[in-house]
């Protein structure tokens, strides 16, 4: 823990301006700098940094932050390792605050369990590197597979020889518990209550070419192994441990972070040797998931440097299904700003043997030419449906609802409703009718009672009538005596039910994430702090959310007087709903006035007014059919 008072001496200290440009080719524009933005792939740059207020912002992706917060984002540091090494840097030394000796004891032990797994990784990668210079037969089957010795450094390519214990001659204790807690080693017995002298152990990994997983700070969080010849199983992954999660990680992703800016997309793929094939064959922007089907964590984690996603799958029934999970993971994110395509190759071929067959120029055609998205959501939809007959179109309906309404509301949704509509057989404004019955967040707001207008319409108008949950609304959650006060401003409160349901965030449309984080502090900060914490680790509940806001000293504070000191489990989609609503007609109200008086000097502000209205009218008639229980 550190002090927050010693966090501004160190950020006016620090120049942002040297920080970012180690990692961001910077050229002078007017009082800023100017340059591509490192979190999300562009051609002309949008990424601004100010000398003078010590922050960079990208008017592309909405990036923003200081120099601490750059560290964290773009290198992978934690909160922690990013102050220490700009308090380097500055010649001054990071002191502690008034935790107790038992926290502090707790979360020194933590941080020495993961560098002391990620130590034995490193340890074991370093082995691997060394046994493949030794052993002809591995460097002959990776340059069967055409890879060169370059690319084979650039991925950290090892070999893990025959043997049982060969990792014995590599640590000086073979029974050291990390070395089981990593992944590297199995213990045999220990599962059944075998005492030490009973257990088995031997290596994981054993003949198999070895890929280290990288996480984005290129530290190896755990392996992947390919058997030389026939074998089972083909691939074989570490096991999730403290450092690893299988569903949050892809391969590759540190090595293409580069080539991700320079082809403008991401080729997501099933296996290590296409990442590494692929990157000598002139695509370094592609990646894989590492054994399990393609999640929102891996989405999430991809629209962090790129706006375009391609994801690879073969042709067959296996690849069919494995691209409906991509598209079920894919469909929350998929705003009118945002690129997502599938690609299915002949079942004969994978990416790289592909691109060997029939060059560069023809994959990259086949990649322009994938399935878009939307395409992909009707045919996904028609699977075993007859489309003559009128059972098999209500049945593509029933199938197609689900994925239609996982879409954030924008022109892609109302587009592909027509479309399912014309191919369900009924006039569009019946089939938006028959899915109202239900449902979706709008459709709630339509069915509850109407309550006469609302007074104050405007800025804040109605601020102080954001309803407070019922303790008795039954959700069959226990319930503390009293009733707590709610938080007066839309902002407060949309924070405090977002840290109580985090899975709300996702149902909240693109438009309206863009709006929380374009607040200004610390509402802007935490909801950006609340994505990346859902884009890591999933939804996760409040009390596992409030010890991750307390290691990071500098959102704690606020976080718990924002959340009045906790987060609310008994609030409603429909409170998220009318507080967001709330907020729209202050926010978008302010931007259609500045709009008025710009539009005397500026020639595109009438155009920008009549996008910006009808959002504006949309939220005002919510809230006026809404009426306020408090």
């Amino acid at each position: 823990m550190i002090p927050s008072g010693f966090i501004q001496d160190l950020l006016a200290r620090t120049d942002v301006v040297a920080v970012v440009g180690r990692h961001v080719e910077l050229k002078k524009a007017g009082i800023n700098y100017k340059g591509l933005c490192p979190f999300h792939g562009e051609k002309t740059p949008s990424f601004i940094v100010s000398p003078s207020r010590q922050t960079y912002h990208c008017f592309g992706c909405g990036a923003h932050g200081d120099a601490i917060r750059f560290l964290t984002e773009h290198h992978g540091m934690s909160f922690i390792e990013a102050v220490k090494d700009l308090a380097q840097e500055a010649g001054i030394s990071v002191p502690e605050d008034e935790a107790s000796p038992a926290e502090r004891a707790q979360a020194a032990e933590k941080r020495e369990q993961q560098l002391g797994l990620i130590d034995v990784l490193e340890k074991a990668a370093e082995h691997y590197r060394k046994q493949l210079k030794s052993s002809p037969r591995a460097v002959a089957y990776l340059k069967g597979r055409g890879l060169t010795g370059e690319i084979a450094a650039r991925f950290g390519l090892g070999y893990a020889p025959e043997g049982w214990r060969t990792l014995a001659s590599v640590f000086p204790r073979y029974d050291d518990p990390a070395l089981a807690e990593s992944g590297m080693v199995i213990v045999q017995g220990q599962d059944e209550g075998k005492s030490e002298a009973e257990q088995k152990r031997y290596d994981r990994f054993r003949d198999r070419i070895m890929f280290p997983i990288r996480n984005v700070k290129g530290e190896t969080i755990a392996f992947g192994g390919r058997v030389l010849d026939q074998g089972e199983p083909k691939y074989l992954n570490s096991p999730e441990t403290p450092i690893f999660v299988k569903g949050r990680e892809l391969y590759g992703l540190y090595e293409c972070r580069s080539g991700l800016r320079a082809k403008g997309y991401a080729l997501v793929t099933e296996g290590y040797m296409d990442v590494v094939a692929l990157a000598q064959l002139g695509f370094p922007n592609a990646v894989a998931t590492l054994g399990t089907a393609c999640t929102a964590d891996h989405v999430h984690k991809l629209l962090r440097f790129t706006d375009q996603v391609v994801f690879s799958f073969d042709g067959d029934a296996a690849g069919r299904r494995a691209a409906g999970r991509a598209l079920e993971a894919a469909l929350p994110h998929a705003s009118d700003t945002r690129s997502f395509r599938f690609l299915f190759l002949p079942p004969e071929h994978d990416p790289d043997s592909y691109v060997r067959e029939y060059g560069a120029e023809a994959f990259e055609a086949f990649v322009r030419n994938a399935v878009p998205l939307s395409r992909q959501l009707l045919d996904h939809a028609a699977v075993d449906c007859d489309l003559s007959s009128a059972e098999g179109r209500a049945r593509m309906l029933s199938q197609a609802k689900p994925l239609w309404q996982a879409l954030p509301d924008g022109a892609l949704k109302l587009q592909l409703l027509g479309e399912l509509a014309l191919r369900g057989g009924l006039p569009a404004d019946e089939l938006a009718r028959l899915w109202q019955v239900g449902g979706t967040p709008r459709e709630r707001h339509d069915a509850e009672p109407a309550a006469s207008p609302r007074h104050g319409h405007g800025s804040g108008g109605g601020e102080r009538r954001n309803r407070w949950p019922r303790r008795d609304e039954g959700d069959g959650l226990p319930r503390p005596q009293g009733r707590r006060q709610a938080p007066k401003r839309p902002e407060d409160r949309v924070v405090q039910m977002l840290f109580g349901q985090p899975g709300w965030w996702h149902d909240l449309p693109a438009d309206e994430h863009d709006l929380l984080h374009q607040l200004p502090p610390p509402h802007g900060t935490i909801i950006a702090w609340l994505e990346r914490e859902l884009a890591e680790h999933g939804v996760r509940p409040w009390a596992v959310i409030r010890e991750a806001l307390a290691a990071d000293p500098e959102l704690a504070t606020d976080a718990s007087a924002l959340a009045d000191g906790d987060a609310d489990p008994g609030a409603t989609p429909a409170d998220l709903r009318r507080a967001m609503d709330t907020l729209l007609v202050r926010e978008l109200g302010a931007r259609l006035k500045a709009l008025v008086a710009e539009s005397a000097t500026r020639r595109d502000a009438l155009a920008e007014y009549r996008l910006v209205e009808p959002r504006w009218k949309e939220a005002k008639e919510r809230l006026t059919a809404t009426p306020s229980t408090d």
